[in-house]
């Protein structure tokens, strides 16, 4: 039978111990693995490995000896408890074992988990599971986690009771970030917020997020979106010092300043804005992004966005006369000087 996509977190988080088997299709490969560990760990439980009780194979396998699926789903182990089988990368050259298995396959046998990449609707290997009255085929998709899901994966790291702001941000970086990497980003909260009581913050999701990759040159946009003229040329040494790319450095403006522009121009205000950035901006760095966006202004800050593209042609330029670095840095300046009040 058939499994929408927005059933598996349900079924992942309490799978059918008496189904044929599963099998997970689609392109996000990090998506299904994230699955079917979940399936067969709520399956198997903890000691699965240990006790024999868990067979992996690759679906090369089954095109060189196609009852090796049969076998390994009717062995039986040592020890008592539920069997799983788990075969991955499966293409349709497997289909005549797997079919086989599951025309054979009988209540005590080991539960079939089958993992593929893209499969057509008229694959044999998808019409089988979708067709059988006691197995389940999911497509998995590069779709966002449901809130479901989210507050799911929180609960499982022992996050629970989190302020609405808190729990807006995490939300947020969900959306951004791949679910392998969200996973392991709660998994760090958790430990960091071990034995600690008090609410989990905006600042704390920030220490623990992946890095951004414009984090070096933070330091000089900052100076710049809040008009600090003085400090820029002391900061422009000293990226000038490290190797700092001009083209990089006048990209990483421009970045900042549609940030600031996307933030200013929202129709419901720079509150509703910066809820809508991707990726997400959490703790001190989205309330300074609120208050440069709100002292600029959208007007201003499409003046802003025309200086840094016109730099950006001149960078890229043949007939460009003056070095590239004094050009980024005249920009600068003259970006913070735009951006004092009148």
């Amino acid at each position: 039978m058939k499994l929408a996509s927005r059933e598996i977190a349900r079924y992942a988080g309490k799978p059918d111990a008496s189904s044929t088997g599963i099998l997970l299709y689609g392109p996000d490969a990090m998506r299904i693995a994230l699955r079917r560990q979940e399936i067969i760990a709520n399956l198997t439980g903890p000691q699965a490995d240990e006790e024999m009780r868990l067979s992996r194979m690759q679906g090369a396998e089954l095109r060189r000896d196609t009852a090796k699926l049969i076998d390994a789903m009717k062995a039986q182990s040592f020890f008592a408890g539920p069997r799983v089988v788990f075969v991955e990368e499966v293409t349709e050259t497997c289909a005549p074992a797997i079919l086989a298995a599951l025309e054979e396959w009988q209540p005590g046998d080991a539960q079939l988990v089958i993992t593929a990449g893209q499969l057509k609707p008229t694959s044999k290997i998808r019409k089988a599971f979708e067709g059988h009255r006691n197995a389940h085929a999911c497509g998995i998709y590069d779709d966002p986690p449901s809130r479901e899901e989210i507050e799911a994966t929180l609960a499982k790291a022992g996050l629970r009771k989190l302020p609405p702001d808190t729990l807006r941000d995490l939300t947020n970086l969900a959306l951004a970030l791949d679910p392998g990497d969200f996973r392991q980003t709660v998994e760090k909260l958790a430990l960091y917020k071990h034995g600690d009581d008090t609410p989990l913050t905006g600042e704390e999701i920030a220490l623990c997020a992946p890095a951004s990759t414009e984090a070096e040159l933070d330091d000089v946009l900052h100076a710049v979106a809040e008009a600090r003229a003085a400090e820029i040329g002391p900061v422009m040494r000293r990226l000038k010092a490290q190797g700092v790319n001009p083209t990089g450095l006048c990209i990483a403006a421009l970045r900042h300043f549609r940030t600031l522009y996307a933030v200013a121009s929202h129709p419901g205000g720079p509150g509703e804005g910066i809820g809508k950035l991707r990726p997400p901006v959490f703790g001190p760095r989205r309330d300074r992004i609120m208050r440069q966006a709100g002292a600029w202004g959208a007007p201003k800050l499409e003046q802003a966005l025309s200086l840094v593209i016109e730099t950006d042609l001149a960078l890229r330029s043949a007939g460009a006369t003056a070095p590239d670095l004094a050009l980024v840095e005249r920009m600068l300046i003259r970006l913070a000087m735009l951006g004092r009040p009148r």
